[in-house]
């Protein structure tokens, strides 16, 4: 590790448009920031999502011409433009 950054995965930066699905906030279509093997960076734009850190989602890339994965995340971070996301198969 290198200064106060604690990740364990080096980061890509990555756009990509995603459907999120939050049990309770309903479903969202984000932009991503950055993928590593560990997760993924999701910016706010201008729509309002307030998760809780530790809230299970899932998400969904749009736009390919298959149907991706639905993979099972975790809120590990929130930011002021954002919040990141943990694999579920990942998440401690």
């Amino acid at each position: 590790m290198v200064g106060s950054d604690r990740r364990e995965h080096s980061r890509t930066a990555m756009s990509a448009k995603v459907k999120l699905v939050h049990e309770q906030l309903g479903e969202f279509v984000f932009s991503t920031r950055d993928i590593s093997d560990g997760g993924v960076f999701i910016v706010l734009g201008e729509q309002v999502f307030e998760p809780s850190i530790g809230d299970c989602v899932t998400v969904q890339v749009q736009g390919l011409p298959v149907p991706a994965p639905i993979l099972d995340m975790v809120v590990v971070r929130r930011t002021i433009d954002g919040f990141g996301l943990q694999f579920a198969d990942t998440a401690e």
